[in-house]
């Protein structure tokens, strides 16, 4: 066999082992890709979640940092804030719930357990029933365990 020919069969060879490994790539998988749907099991804890801060704000900032305290989500816990007597009331627009399953705490590296969401809400902040501002904002809600937990609201 002439050089050419050794090269031309190496070449073919070559060829072959390179194209291997894409044959399986052809075979077609089952199923379809779809994203991450809200259950309606996790739309109403989480519209519970907003139902009782509200009634918990309604009865007092100690009463609401009760609730803030006890429903914080356990990756979080070291991140409760002194709300210094403020209320916060949370009306959530919740046709814009939706999974956030990349979001992560402000200053932290990994998501928080469980299914995370996000909502637009209207927050509005009180003071011995006085209204000191309103403002639409953000706020993320996990569902961990058959469970609704917050991010606590830190005042700057």
């Amino acid at each position: 066999m002439t050089s050419r020919g050794r090269a031309a069969g190496v070449l073919l060879a070559l060829t072959a082992v390179a194209a291997a490994p894409l044959t399986g790539c052809t075979a077609a998988v089952p199923g379809e890709a779809r994203p991450v749907l809200l259950t309606e099991g996790d739309r109403r804890l989480v519209e519970g979640y907003f139902e009782q801060a509200n009634h918990a704000a309604d009865r007092g900032a100690g009463e609401q940092a009760a609730f803030f305290r006890r429903t914080q989500h356990p990756d979080a816990q070291d991140r409760l804030c002194d709300l210094r007597g403020l209320t916060v009331r949370m009306e959530p627009a919740l046709t814009t719930l939706r999974p956030d399953p990349e979001w992560s705490p402000a200053g932290r590296t990994g998501n928080p357990r469980g299914m995370v969401y996000v909502v637009a809400v209207t927050l509005t902040a009180r003071r011995e029933g006085a209204t000191l501002g309103s403002q639409i904002a953000s706020k993320h809600i996990a569902v961990l365990d058959g469970a609704a937990y917050g991010f606590a609201p830190c005042p700057s």
